[in-house]
């Protein structure tokens, strides 16, 4: 079924899950194809938020997270912003404008209670045959897991980080 659009999950510890996504993305956009990106629980201009925009005008992203990442309990504001997102997906989904719905850190929003799993599955059922969603996140719900037609665990071997590496612009972000 050539045309038929798959739900994909990238989990699991290891780094790589936004990276695996953003290169489908640049993938579907070399072919054509119109892609929406949504950061859940991002709020900061990260390096490929300003290379999307630069080099990719057809494909769209938009963040639906603080300027700081979620460290113990999410505040309401985390909260809002996360729910503001899901309405907002839900639309952009059902619409089929778009060809590829990348949800980046979804996994981490449900994890955290920012939005229910059932909320979140509840929308991505009713997506277009043809439109391809990806999820990204450590902590994905076993329920999501069961809904997913692909699901790739990266799983951590060997980091930098454990030898006091930092995050790097343009690499890790």
């Amino acid at each position: 079924m050539k045309n038929r659009g798959y739900v994909h999950v990238y989990t699991g510890n290891g780094k790589g899950k936004t990276t695996a996504a953003l290169g489908l993305t640049l993938r579907a956009a070399g072919a054509g194809k119109k892609v929406f990106i949504a950061q859940f629980v991002k709020g900061q201009r990260y390096s490929e938020v300003k290379a999307i925009e630069k080099f990719l005008p057809i494909v769209e992203i938009k963040q639906y997270g603080l300027d700081c990442f979620i460290r113990n309990k999410p505040t309401q504001a985390d909260i809002d912003a996360a729910h503001k997102g899901l309405c907002e997906i839900k639309e952009i989904i059902l619409s089929g404008k778009y060809d590829v719905v990348v949800l980046d850190e979804a996994n981490i929003a449900v994890y955290y209670g920012l939005f229910s799993v059932q909320e979140f599955i509840d929308i991505i059922t009713q997506k277009p045959t043809e439109t391809e969603i990806i999820i990204t996140g450590r902590y994905a719900a076993p329920e999501l897991i069961e809904v997913a037609d692909l699901v790739t665990e990266m799983k951590e071997i060997k980091h930098y980080y454990t030898q006091g590496v930092e995050a790097r612009i343009g690499i890790e972000h």
